[in-house]
């Protein structure tokens, strides 16, 4: 445990580190087991005044959960294991979302899928000019969750239908753009502010040391293609967003389809749907849907094979099974788990 995660109390400040430098810190169930409870205290504890999170090492703030552990006990058929992974994660999510004091995600290079899910919910997210973001479940099967259906439908625009999709990336300038990241602060002057936040008196001074240490990171290319975006993703089925990056004749549309194609059909349509469905619900609705759906795909085919081929095997051939007919991503959502619902206490 010592060796995964790390909690340090500096003056007001309650600092944790993913220190799994070698493995991008991706997140294990012993992190999940040993964060929900500190959060619990230092929430209830006067002394702290906000909350840091971030990734030992200068690569990765959180590549991701632990995928592998996730791939053999879905293999093995292990559903209980699966369950357990998914409910405290999403439990732990929404304790982020939910927590009374500032929760400041220091996102220093890659942060993709339950990285995103234990910073994005935060009230404060710090990049840095080595962040990476993105949301990349369609291609290994899987869809994007940790509150993907709460927070991607509500980035401006089509932008969330867009990132949710494609797992495109995004850099700084274009995480602070579409409101992935709150501030933008030099990877060497983090520490300065750790130590500036440790020394914040109230909520109102955590604010006032952010906005002293942000700094303009430059042009977001992002920006040039919101118009594009918008036109291809904000159709209102997943076969009009497919007609119009058809009828595009910028080139980005077509190496978009391309890469659109290349994802599982049905995750692609699964993800479409919980996307627009997010848009009208509350995060708890939200986090629900997703353990519901977690629960159903996390064993199916799909996600077992596309974690076989682009992250065991490594052919990134993955022999997709299922299609993105209607009909079955509509079973999907009404399929009812025999593991139990994900239960808020």
């Amino acid at each position: 445990m010592d060796a995964e995660i790390q909690f340090h109390r500096s003056g007001s400040l309650g600092r944790i580190v993913l220190d799994r430098p070698k493995a991008l810190n991706a997140l294990t169930p012993d992190q999940i087991h040993a964060m929900h409870p500190r959060l619990e205290a230092w929430a209830a504890d006067p002394a702290v005044v906000s909350v840091t999170i971030e990734g030992a090492g200068e690569k990765a703030f959180c590549a991701g959960g632990d995928i592998k552990l996730l791939h053999d006990a879905c293999k093995a058929g292990d559903r209980a294991a699966v369950a357990t992974f998914y409910r405290e994660e999403y439990r732990l999510n929404r304790r982020i979302k939910t927590l009374p004091k500032p929760y400041v995600a220091l996102i220093d290079g890659i942060v993709m899928g339950g990285g995103v899910g234990v910073s994005v919910h935060g009230a404060f997210r710090v990049a840095t000019e080595r962040t990476l973001f993105a949301m990349p479940e369609t291609g290994i099967g899987f869809f994007p969750d940790v509150g993907g259906s709460f927070f991607l439908p509500r980035l401006p625009g089509a932008v969330g239908m867009y990132l949710g999709l494609t797992g495109a990336r995004l850099g700084a300038a274009d995480a602070l753009h579409v409101g992935v990241a709150t501030h933008f602060v030099d990877s060497a002057r983090l520490p300065a502010l750790s130590e500036a936040l440790a020394q914040a008196g109230d909520a109102v001074g955590v604010e006032a040391v952010l906005a002293r240490f942000h700094q303009e990171p430059g042009p977001a290319p992002i920006d040039g293609r919101r118009a594009l975006i918008d036109r291809c993703f904000g159709g209102a089925t997943l076969a009009e967003v497919t007609a119009a990056l058809e009828a595009e004749a910028d080139p980005w549309a077509a190496e978009t389809l391309m890469a659109l194609r290349r994802k599982s059909p049905h995750l692609v349509a699964v993800s479409f749907e919980m996307i627009r469905r997010g848009a009208t619900l509350s995060f708890d609705e939200c986090m629900r849907m997703e353990f519901r759906l977690a629960m159903a795909l996390a064993p199916a085919h799909d996600f077992i094979e596309g974690i076989r081929a682009l992250l065991i095997d490594k052919d990134n051939k993955p022999q997709w099974r299922s299609s993105g007919d209607a009909a079955e991503v509509l079973a999907t959502f009404d399929a009812v788990p025999d593991c139990g619902d994900l239960i808020f206490e």
